[in-house]
Parts: structure tokens; sequence; C-alpha cells
């Protein structure tokens, strides 16, 4: 399916929204697609629920794009303060305490966690990743400096996406079962 316009993009505003990230979520999850589609066309690893994108959504509306009602793809704003919330990212959350970007500790920044983003099969390739982040920087640039993510370093289509945007990688380590690359993005002109 083929949109005849390209997919708005806007923040989350109904609980509907939330479902819908959930189901395209699903679909695209490491353990659900193939090794092949998981090299061709990447993956997203962490399972939210319902109740941690609520609570998201409550401090910082994630960013979706839309053709019509349908969800295009979305882009999950996570602020700091959900840290507790999501466990299995506490050694991620350990590790940004530790870093640098452009000279000066993270720490010092007004950042987010770029959550996760994904885009539905049938709208890859035709600009919705990029008109994500565009969206990220209009909506959060005058709240907060950047925006940080890990994306496995195997996730080869989401790397080059990232990179795409603007993306700088500000470290890569190893755990269990990847090699991670920790990256970021400046949201606004004045980021130095």
């Amino acid at each position: 399916m083929t949109p005849s316009t390209p997919p708005r993009t806007c923040l989350v505003t109904r609980r509907e929204e939330l479902e819908q990230i959930l189901q395209l979520q699903a679909a695209n999850l490491r353990d659900h697609v193939s090794p092949e589609q998981a090299a061709r066309e990447g993956f997203v690893t962490v399972a939210h629920t319902l109740d941690v994108l609520e609570r998201m959504h409550a401090l910082a509306p994630s960013v979706i794009a839309k053709d019509g009602e349908r969800l295009a793809g979305y882009a999950l704003v996570m602020p700091v303060e959900m840290r507790t919330f999501i466990p299995i990212l506490e050694p991620m959350f350990r590790l940004l305490e530790t870093l640098s970007w452009r000279g000066r500790p993270l720490r010092e920044y007004r950042y987010y966690i770029m959550g996760q983003v994904c885009v539905a099969e049938a709208y890859r390739g035709q600009g919705v990743f990029d008109a994500l982040y565009r969206e990220h920087r209009a909506s959060y640039g005058a709240r907060f400096d950047c925006t940080v993510t890990e994306v496995a370093t195997r996730n080869t289509r989401s790397m080059r996406a990232h990179a795409r945007v603007g993306f700088e990688v500000i470290e890569t380590y190893r755990d269990a079962t990847d090699e991670w690359a920790v990256i970021a993005l400046g949201l606004h002109d004045g980021v130095r």
C-alpha cells in the first residue's frame, strides 16, 4: 500500500494511538521477525506495555506519523524520569550518566531518551523516519537540548537512518546479547 499523500506527523493525543503503537511494535520485535527480515528491514528490541506508554505520554507525548487514522510510524519520547518504570533499560541509564557529548558530560544537557522508533512496513522508504525526527525537533527543541538512544550495531538499517538524520555515535559497548551504539541528536541550533 502506497499512501497518496505523505503521512502527517503529530504528538500522541489519544489512548487509541498508544494502542496502535503497541500493535506496530509487536509486529516488529526482534523475536517476531526472521533474521533475514531483521537484517533487511530492522527491528525493535523492547516490548512496552500500555501502562508504560501512558506514563511516558503523561510526561512528554510521543511523536507519531499517521495516514488518516492508520499509524505509519512512531518515535517514543522517554523522559529520564521514566527510568524506574523500565528496569531492562537501567544499564543504559547508568551508562549515560558516565558519557560525554560534544565535550560536555551528557548529564549537563537537557535530554530525553528516544524510547524506540518504528515505521510500518508499507511506509518504509517514503521519508516517514526523517519526518518523525523533524517533528521531534519542532515539538521538543525548546524543552530539550538533545535526544539519546542506543541501537544494536547489527541493525544496520536503523544505524544508517539515524546517521542520515544527524545522530552522532558517542559510545559503543557490548552486552550479553549485542553490540550497541549510544547515539545523540541535537534538537536545536543552540546545542554546543
